[in-house]
């Protein structure tokens, strides 16, 4: 038996027996084309990049729907970069000009790219770097330079070992299949690790060399919690892994049974729990798992899954699929929340050095109205079909909230002369994730129905801090004191205005954050679908009374770590069930 040590970068324990993926390079001669035959090499070259662009926008898709849209915009950007027009430039003046194949000149091009990042001793840069490989990789695959590993027939339970994983091909692992996975090279911050995460993927990434050791068939533990990987597990090992695997799927078939209960408090305090999606298909899981309604439904995949932007039709149709499928509870559908650097079926902003600070979200709607009119329309269209309520993204001033208003107004007008079935009664509400919509919201409270804190835009603007960024990402926390008191306001100020509250970004999906919110007055949250039965068993654990306990106690802390260790101590408390050992 050996034990080995990497980084643990998605949760979970798998145990099979070991895949070992090729670990040899490759190599792609230099093959000159005659000059007759460079057009048709270089549509040959067209056809893979169509091929390549497809997988692509399946890829983001399937894992946002299964991991989050955060996730699935990694794809996002490696579209935007197998589009760019400096790259065909380049690749057809090779095959052209200098008459080389449409593998080498895509092998050589993106690996000097590549070569170039990695050169800038940039940790971020150097994961771009990997994302580039990955297209490389996609591209040889299409034009038949390299063969593909054996993943696609895969018949038994098995534990992937490779020198490397590219996000592409962790997002199409078979997961039917495909246990976990572990790989000599990875960071925590790759691409590669937060698609596993995304996934639910027991994956350990930067083990070091280690699978010219070791032959397929070799039973194999991967241990995802600990970022360990055990080679050739004697008995008591895997006896001890098969009992913690036990546990953790026991707790979930016994939070199943929770579906049908209300998320109320052991003292009779009922919360409003509902379920963040992303595709309308996840309407089915949310309605399983007993969500009260849809409190954040982000629309951006209809921007991000086709080629073309979408129509008022396709946005009607969505947004129609979504409520019927609801039966009557409540849809929050919030308006197109992209930054224009990832609108990528037009330019919409040139060179933004900082894009998370520039032209998105309500910005970038009011800015281009060709956009936001066939989303407006198509909401109060829908809205005829159930309970529909619209909420706009990073509403920083009063002047915005009111011009998207009567844009709203002027829609439900141009439908009325259209004599087109709609509803104009919806409730209207606001994204608080930047600390001025705080500061400013008695003001804001008296133009909307219902608030929503954002706060995974709340802490990264709070603590300026860029979440994709390894050098800060230790500051990003939703359980900083700083984030807390702002949260602790906006309960003050929603409970005085007598306006409706609800928290939708990740920090209401954990249960010790979900105690804490609930302590600090919060009576609405909304979860991933995947999240809600854990909250639910939570929230049916403790009482308003403890949970006030908690947050008066967690104020007093100094650090996000003392608001964190604490927090794990009382669900350890608390909630018992939910530690697996």
């Amino acid at each position: 038996m050996i034990e080995l040590q990497g980084i643990p970068v998605s949760p979970g324990v798998a145990i099979g027996p070991a895949l070992v993926l090729d670990t040899e390079g490759y190599r792609v001669p230099n093959i000159l084309v005659p000059a007759g035959e460079a057009e048709g090499e270089f549509t040959r070259l067209y056809h893979a990049c169509k091929a390549v662009g497809s997988r692509l926008r399946e890829n983001q898709a399937s894992t946002s729907a299964a991991a989050g849209e955060d996730t699935g915009n990694i794809f996002a950007a490696q579209l935007q970069m197998l589009n760019d027009p400096r790259l065909h430039t380049e690749l057809r003046r090779r095959i052209q000009n200098d008459h080389e194949s449409a593998a080498y000149a895509v092998n050589r091009v993106l690996q000097n790219y590549a070569g170039a990042l990695r050169r800038l001793a940039n940790p971020l840069l150097a994961d771009r770097a990997e994302d580039v490989l990955d297209i490389e990789k996609q591209l040889l695959f299409e034009l038949g330079a390299v063969s593909r590993p054996p993943l696609a027939d895969l018949t038994e339970p098995t534990i992937v070992l490779a020198r490397t994983l590219t996000p592409s091909e962790t997002a199409n692992l078979d997961r039917d299949h495909v246990q976990g996975f572990c790989t000599e090279t990875g960071g925590s911050g790759g691409h590669t690790a937060i698609v596993a995460k995304g996934l639910e993927l027991p994956a350990v990434v930067g083990i070091g060399r280690f699978i010219d050791a070791v032959s397929n068939g070799t039973l194999i533990i991967v241990d995802g919690d600990r970022g360990r990987v055990v080679v050739d597990p004697d008995e008591e090992t895997i006896a001890s892994y098969r009992k913690r695997r036990k546990a953790r799927v026991s707790l979930s078939e016994r939070l199943a049974e929770l579906h049908e209960l209300p998320a109320e408090t052991a003292d009779g305090v009922r919360v409003r729990l509902s379920a963040n999606i992303e595709f309308p298909h996840e309407t089915k899981a949310a309605v399983a798992r007993g969500a009260d309604g849809i409190g954040l439904y982000r629309t951006e995949f209809l921007y991000l899954s086709s080629e073309e932007e979408p129509s008022e039709e396709d946005h009607y149709n969505a947004y129609s699929e979504v409520v019927r499928a609801m039966h009557g509870r409540p849809v929050v559908i919030r308006t197109l929340d992209l930054g224009a650097d990832k609108m990528g079926h037009r330019p919409l902003a040139e060179n933004e050095h900082n894009p998370c600070l520039g032209l998105r979200s309500i910005r970038l709607s009011l800015r281009n109205l060709d956009l936001f009119r066939p989303q407006l329309r198509a909401i109060l269209r829908a809205a005829v079909h159930g309970d529909i309520r619209v909420m706009f993204p990073l509403i920083t001033t009063i002047a915005e909230l009111r011009q998207a208003r009567m844009l709203l107004n002027l829609v439900a007008e141009d439908l009325k002369d259209a004599d087109v079935p709609f509803r104009s009664d919806i409730p209207v509400g606001m994204m608080v994730e930047v600390p001025a919509a705080v500061i400013m919201l008695d003001m804001f409270a008296k133009e909307v129905d219902f608030l929503s804190i954002g706060t995974n835009d709340l802490a990264q603007y709070t603590l300026a801090v860029d979440r994709g960024n390894e050098y800060v990402a230790d500051l990003y926390q939703s359980s900083d004191p700083a984030v807390l008191r702002l949260i602790q306001s906006c309960v003050k100020i929603s409970k005085s205005s007598d306006v409706p509250l609800s928290v939708c970004g990740e920090m209401s999906s954990m249960p010790g954050r979900a105690l804490l919110l609930l302590g600090l007055g919060v009576r609405s949250l909304s979860v991933p679908p995947s999240a809600i039965p854990t909250i639910k068993k939570t929230i049916r654990s403790v009482s308003i009374t403890r949970c006030e306990e908690i947050a008066k106690r967690a104020m007093t802390l100094e650090a996000a770590r003392e608001v964190d260790m604490y927090l794990l101590n009382q669900i350890a408390e608390l909630v018992p069930e939910l530690v697996v050992e």
